[in-house]
């Protein structure tokens, strides 16, 4: 087939290789030059993406995969098109559509009679419908369903392994009618490599949920879901820490029969996805307290862990303290919806000096995100684990000189490593008692 995929992110990018590394010829559309130099060069334009540089290689050095800025002339010479351009959100979660409605315009530029277009971008419920179809059709004349088929096919990927979970978890789509249901199945089934995990008790394959509006839900169900568990969770740590429970025991026995499967608490909920999702669904669904309750939980969360550290050190006035990691997950470079904001504005709220560390950022760029840089071997007072990136599982006292109390908020720090120091873990047995500390709900 010839394809086109708009948006060569974290995404799109090795959506774009999987297709040509089954044989397709793809155009790889992004509006950033320096983004489609990187690619035509063979070099991913951003790190940690598991087989990436090696897969994007052999693409560009086969002509199976060639990357361009212009989105309408690619989609002219395409028969299918993949759109995986950011739905960007403003603070509270709420989207804001001009990227995506610009990019939409230019797919709608190009098209062309026969095309199947599918959204992998994640969308509000009926959005695919009541938004992107009536812009395709004002922008290229052509009739939804009846000139081309559209659907809404979401991406269900992690960043780092999005290679294996193409091939691992069922590819699902929902057309605005049967007919572009039908032919979604038929591209997706071409361009994806299930047979590469016959180790699958459930056969994963292209599932077709019947209409955008159900695709659409399931993309948000999911990754509410998450959100809710891990704001269950979250409040089962802080209670934990009041009563002097080691909450990974507890999770490990419930999760020992198969109807409970409890995640694990941390500091912070960050990401494109898990912060933002739920609100997505709490626009089309205003009467959904549980997911709203849960939202609002783990939005509280790195306040109620600073809190959890300025009761262990008797206040944080005047103290120094490091907050390891600006990503918002280990090994991302990414500072989206990031826990560390609002860990560095409870510090200075509690009048302690915050500086951050991150082993994937320069000061020069921490700085440029508003905070202080912090640089191992500097004496501090406490310190906080915001990111859980593997560099730090082999830290100890001797990088933090001085440090006397840690708030692990991930659970990856060794404590045969920390003697002398108060660690703190969320939701595990500490070295200081913390019954004392007023947890609301």
């Amino acid at each position: 087939m010839k394809i086109t995929v708009v948006g060569l992110g974290k995404i799109g990018l090795p959506l774009a290789v999987q297709f040509a590394g089954r044989g397709h010829e793809v155009q790889g559309v992004d509006i950033e030059p320096a983004v489609v130099e990187a690619v035509a060069a063979g070099r991913p334009p951003f790190p940690g993406e598991d087989q990436l540089a090696d897969r994007l290689g052999q693409a560009i050095s086969s002509g199976a995969l060639r990357p361009r800025t212009d989105t309408a002339d690619a989609v002219s010479a395409s028969e299918f098109v993949v759109v995986v351009v950011p739905l960007y959100v403003d603070g509270l979660g709420d989207p804001d559509f001009r990227a995506l409605d610009s990019a939409t315009g230019e797919v709608a530029r190009g098209l062309r009679p026969g095309t199947l277009v599918s959204y992998e971008t994640t969308l509000p419920v009926g959005c695919t419908r009541q938004r992107i179809a009536p812009l395709l059709r004002s922008g290229s004349g052509l009739q939804p369903g009846a000139d081309f088929s559209l659907v809404f096919s979401p991406e269900r990927v992690y960043s780092g392994r999005v290679f294996s979970d193409l091939a691992r978890y069922p590819k699902l789509v929902g057309g605005i009618d049967e007919a572009s249901g039908r032919r979604a199945i038929d591209c997706y089934s071409e361009v994806l490599s299930f047979d590469e995990r016959p180790d699958l008790v459930k056969p994963n394959g292209v599932w077709d949920l019947g209409s955008a509006e159900a695709a659409e839900f399931a993309k948000l169900a999911e990754t509410t879901y998450r959100d809710v568990n891990i704001g269950l969770v979250n409040q089962f740590a802080l209670h934990a820490h009041r009563i002097g429970v080691d909450l990974d025991r507890v999770i490990e026995a419930c999760n020992s029969q198969p109807f409970s499967h409890l995640h694990r608490p941390g500091i912070a909920v960050g990401g494109h996805c898990i912060p933002v999702y739920p609100q997505f669904y709490l626009n089309g669904d205003p009467h959904a307290s549980i997911v709203r309750a849960a939202r609002e939980a783990n939005s509280a969360m790195p306040a109620r862990a600073i809190e959890l550290l300025g009761e262990a050190s008797n206040g944080l006035a005047g103290l120094r303290v490091a907050v390891l990691g600006a990503a918002y997950r280990g090994g991302v470079r990414e500072t989206a919806f990031s826990g560390v904001f609002d860990a560095v504005a409870a510090l200075r709220a509690h009048g302690a000096e915050a500086l951050v560390h991150d082993p994937l950022y320069t000061p020069n760029e921490l700085e440029g995100l508003g905070f202080a840089s912090y640089q191992p071997g500097d004496p501090v007072d406490c310190a906080v684990v915001q990111a859980d990136h593997d560099e730090y599982r082999t830290w100890s006292a001797a990088d933090l000189p001085g440090v006397r109390t840690v708030l692990d908020g991930r659970g990856v720090l060794d404590p045969s490593l920390w003697p002398g120091v108060d660690l703190l873990v969320l939701g595990r047995e500490s070295r200081r008692s913390l019954t004392s500390m007023p947890v609301s709900s």
